[in-house]
C-alpha cells in the first residue's frame, strides 16, 4: 500500500514539473490550454444607438461596444459580438449562445430571476414621441386612448401593460409590438402608430431624421447593467470590476463624449 500511495505522489510530482496541469485541478479563467486569450461573446441589440448597433460594414459599434473592448482588455480577455434579437436574448444567454448581454439592458426584478446582474453603470427615461402633425398630449398618452408602438421585450413594453393595460386603461390591442425599434419609428412616421415609446438616447437617434418628435419624458429611473448567467460568478466579478475600472477612468468621459451621452 505505502509503495501505490508513494508511487501516485511521485507521478503527480513528474507531472506538476512537465506542465501537466491534471494534478492541480485549477484552471486559469482568462486563457485557455495553448495560453491564447478566454473569448466572451456579447449579445447585443444590433439596432439600439448610441449603446449597440452595426455600421455599414457589420462592424459592432457604440458606447457599449467601446466599453465592453476596453474592459475587456483591461482584464485582459477577448470579446466578439454577436447580434440577437431582443425578445430572445436572455433565453440565448441561459442556452449558452452567448456569454453576456452588454446592450443597454435594463435591470429588472423579472430579469433578476434568470440571470444575474452587474453593477449599474447607467440610468435613462422612457420617451414617448409622436408624429409632428399630430396634436395629441401626454394627458392622452396617460388616458390610454392612443395607439401606442414598442420594441418587443423592452422596459416600453413593459411600462404600457404595467400601468395602461393592466390598469384597463388602455386595451391590450392598442399595443402594438414590433421585432426592432426602427420599424416602430416607421410605422410612427407612416402615422400607423399614434405615439412611439422607447429610451431616451435610442430614441432621439430613432426618429432623428423623421418628421416626429417628443412630447413627454417618463422618469422611470431605469439602470443599465450586464446581464451573466448565474452559474458564471467569476466571470460576474470580472465584469463588475471592469465596469468599476472604466467609470474611474479619464476613457469614461471620453466615451460620453464621443457617443454623445
Amino acid at each position: 500500500m505505502e509503495r501505490k500511495v508513494l508511487g501516485a505522489l511521485c507521478a503527480c510530482i513528474l507531472m506538476l514539473v512537465v506542465g501537466i496541469a491534471g494534478c492541480t485541478g485549477t484552471e486559469t479563467p482568462t486563457t485557455t490550454d495553448t495560453g491564447a486569450k478566454q473569448t466572451y461573446i456579447i449579445g447585443i441589440d444590433a439596432e439600439y444607438p448610441p449603446y449597440s448597433y452595426l455600421d455599414k460594414d457589420g462592424n459592432a459599434i457604440g458606447f457599449d461596444v467601446d466599453s465592453a473592448k476596453w474592459i475587456a482588455e483591461q482584464q485582459g480577455f477577448e470579446v466578439k459580438f454577436q447580434p440577437t434579437a431582443w425578445d430572445g436574448i436572455i433565453p440565448a444567454l441561459q442556452a449558452g449562445k452567448i456569454d453576456m448581454v452588454y446592450s443597454g439592458m435594463t435591470i429588472t426584478d423579472e430579469r433578476k430571476e434568470k440571470v444575474n446582474f452587474s453593477i449599474p453603470y447607467w440610468q435613462v427615461n422612457q420617451t414617448v414621441a409622436i408624429h409632428n402633425d399630430t396634436a395629441v398630449t401626454m394627458d392622452n398618452f396617460y388616458a390610454g386612448t392612443l395607439i401606442v408602438g414598442a420594441q418587443r421585450g423592452t422596459t416600453g413594453q413593459i411600462w404600457v401593460e404595467e400601468n395602461l393595460i393592466d390598469s384597463g386603461k388602455m386595451p391590450s390591442e392598442n399595443l402594438k409590438l414590433y421585432d426592432s425599434f426602427p420599424l416602430v419609428a416607421a410605422d410612427l412616421q407612416n402615422k400607423r402608430i399614434d405615439a412611439a415609446i422607447y429610451d431616451k438616447p435610442p430614441m432621439l437617434d430613432a426618429i432623428a431624421d423623421k418628421p416626429a418628435h417628443i412630447i413627454g419624458e417618463i422618469d422611470t429611473g431605469e439602470v443599465y447593467g450586464i446581464a451573466i448567467r448565474k452559474t458564471d460568478t467569476e466571470l460576474l466579478e470580472t465584469m463588475n470590476e471592469g465596469l468599476t475600472k472604466l467609470m474611474a477612468d479619464p476613457y469614461w468621459e471620453e466615451l460620453k463624449t464621443t457617443w454623445d451621452m
